[in-house]
């Protein structure tokens, strides 16, 4: 979440210094994100409604602590083991005010609009419906960024839109934010984001063989990578889950289904049975490592991946019986957002 709407940079995020409760307003001020800040580190990789539950109770927690050495005589461990915890107070108190920063824009009935939206769209549902919400926001003139992310998604989900509908939603941009956007459009389509309808669309059929939309989601003890999105699980890390598990020759027929070419590896050579024949390591079953020590799966990702995919990398890994642990290597850290800029050419 916060790596989608405030963009996280180098390892720290940049907000007004009233967000984070001083008073001097209309500067800024980089707050650090990494592996330094204990509580960062264990709330990074949960859904934000499960944040707000834990800093909840941390703050609760202090507080019950605090009315407790007021009311009671305490002893010196005791009160040594308060202080420590008031030691991580600044800690909860940034995180508090960057979690209140975000509820400003989760709140808003936009916000869950555009989710609601969202969900319809990867369910293939109500075409019209999204034609008409897409339409209205270009006609608002709403950020252009965000109007392209919802396109693309439209697109990709239907293979594509009907040349009636794509010429007129390329006439409409160009018409609310201007004719310097045709760059954009063209790059949209050449990339394949944004294009016409040449075949049925089988995004349904993919989304069901990779269990990419899970009803039934706990965000609190989640048992899936889904519980990344509330209830849609990233196709990226479902492909690296089925590789490590069981290999990708099962699913030869759906993966042709995929935008680009696949191949399996045997110890180097091409046109191999099984990505499992790649390492010996993946022909025993995946959670059983021999020697005790975990395998180490290299994923590489061209042009970027986002802190979502990362963290249900991290979620794979921490599963008991996992016998990997992931590197990843990559172009860019990237959201939806800057991936689009990349092709728009500015920043919206």
């Amino acid at each position: 979440m916060i790596g989608s709407i405030l963009q996280i940079n180098n390892g720290s995020v940049e907000v007004d210094t009233t967000v984070m409760g001083s008073q001097q307003d209309g500067k800024k001020v980089k707050v650090p994100l990494n592996s330094s800040d204990k509580l960062f580190k264990e709330i990074r990789d949960m859904n934000f409604e499960v944040v707000v539950q834990v800093l909840r109770q941390k703050a609760t927690s202090i507080q019950q602590d605090y009315a407790e050495v007021k009311s009671q005589s305490q002893s010196v461990s005791e009160l040594k083991d308060f202080v420590k915890k008031l030691n991580s107070l600044p800690e909860i108190a940034r995180h508090v005010n960057l979690a209140q920063h975000l509820q400003s824009f989760t709140s808003k009935p936009s916000f869950h609009a555009r989710l609601d939206i969202e969900q319809t769209l990867l369910e293939l549902q109500n075409y019209d419906i999204c034609f008409e919400y897409i339409e209205e926001m270009i006609h608002k003139q709403e950020s252009l960024a965000n109007v392209l992310r919802l396109l693309v998604l439209f697109s990709i989900t239907n293979s594509g839109l009907p040349k009636k509908n794509f010429d007129y939603l390329r006439r409409e941009i160009l018409h609310s934010y201007g004719f310097e956007h045709m760059p954009t459009l063209y790059n949209l389509e050449k990339a394949g984001l944004f294009k016409k309808q040449e075949s049925k669309s089988n995004w349904l059929a993919i989304a069901r063989a990779f269990q990419l939309i899970v009803e039934e989601t706990d965000t609190a003890n989640p048992k899936d990578i889904s519980y990344i999105f509330s209830g849609y699980a990233p196709l990226s890390i479902r492909l690296v889950q089925h590789a490590i598990r069981s290999g990708w020759r099962s699913m030869e027929e759906i993966l042709k289904l995929l935008p680009g070419p696949h191949v399996d590896l045997k110890r180097g050579v091409p046109n191999s049975n099984s990505l499992l024949d790649a390492n010996p390591a993946f022909q025993s079953n995946f959670d059983r490592v021999t020697d005790g020590r975990r395998s180490l799966a290299l994923v590489v990702f061209i042009g970027g991946i986002s802190f979502a995919e990362i963290a249900a990398l991290r979620f794979l890994s921490s599963q008991e019986g996992m016998g990997y642990d992931f590197l990843i290597g990559t172009t860019k850290i990237i959201n939806g957002t800057t991936l689009l800029e990349t092709l728009m050419g500015y920043k919206d």
